[in-house]
């Protein structure tokens, strides 16, 4: 029980980690659960048994009669602990009274005493393991463990990002690793189709704003991927990986508006980016405008 209320790290739920469990480690469970629930019946039985017991001796001997039982004595001693009678109760008032109703100065329960005493232990212990010894991860070690947990987690994400990137979901990634990368892949792939500056040759012209394809990054991702092979580009889904042809796209695009020392006439339809309308744009309805007749 005191494991969970120490854990500072979230955990999986109980349910999800039963059904992790193979038929073995189930079966050792409830055994451990069933011979717990027989210790819990059996000390039941002794503390019933001891109780009929001490019933049958006092009334053998009277003497015992005026003792008290000793759950009473246990609870006198441990939880409520032993009030002055009444009689006495003047030693122990204090010196100030609201309305006649005097103040006593009873002890502290016993129940709370052994609690306090308990926190000190608790301290001690506490302090030892992670201060003295050092067995226990301090907060800031945890934290730090923590963030290398986070980071190795978002590199796997982003890893798994990477080899998910298709022509549906693939965005221009124009950090400079990223071109610089790309650049690299255009010079030893592209190049002897499509001049190094991207001037064109066998290949289109790739700095103009005429494209035979599309000029947007899915687009010429999809070019890059499946190639176009009535055209003679072939396909390099098989030669790179999802995350190199898209930084070859992004190179590609980044040519836009550059000068190549001897640039091919354009070729297909001129490419204009759409500009989306903002969400919250409002329209002739919601201004109030009427078309001029």
């Amino acid at each position: 029980m005191a494991v969970p209320g120490f854990s500072q790290e979230t955990e999986t739920s109980f349910a999800s980690q039963m059904q992790q469990m193979d038929s073995n480690t189930l079966l050792l469970l409830a055994i451990i659960v069933v011979v717990l629930l027989v210790i819990v019946i059996i000390i039941g039985v002794m503390v019933y048994m001891l109780s009929f017991l001490m019933t049958l001796l006092r009334k053998e001997n009277p003497a015992l009669e005026e003792e008290p039982s000793w759950w009473e004595t246990f609870k006198t001693k441990y939880v409520v602990g032993k009030f002055k009678p009444i009689e006495e109760e003047k030693d122990i008032q204090l010196n100030h009274s609201y309305d006649g109703i005097v103040e006593l100065d009873n002890f502290m329960p016993p129940w709370l005493k052994y609690v306090f005493y308990l926190t000190i232990f608790s301290a001690v212990v506490y302090f030892l393991n992670y201060s003295v010894l050092g067995i226990g991860m301090t907060q800031i070690e945890e934290y730090e463990a923590s963030l290398e947990q986070a980071a190795i987690e978002e590199e796997a994400r982003g890893a798994m990002m990477l080899t998910s990137i298709d022509e549906t979901n693939v965005e221009e990634d124009t950090s400079t690793p990223a071109l610089a990368a790309g650049k690299e892949l255009f010079t030893g792939n592209c190049a002897a189709c499509h001049a190094m500056d991207g001037g064109g040759g066998v290949g289109p012209n790739l700095t103009d704003d005429y494209w035979l394809h599309g000029g947007d990054i899915k687009s010429v991702f999809k070019v890059v991927k499946y190639g176009v092979i009535e055209k003679g580009m072939i396909p390099w889904q098989d030669q790179l990986g999802p995350e190199e042809m898209q930084q070859v796209s992004s190179y590609i695009l980044s040519l836009q508006g550059t000068s190549p020392a001897n640039p091919k006439d354009p070729q297909g339809e001129k490419y204009e980016p759409a500009i989306e309308k903002p969400i919250d744009a409002l329209g002739d309805e919601e201004l109030g405008e009427v078309p001029a007749e």
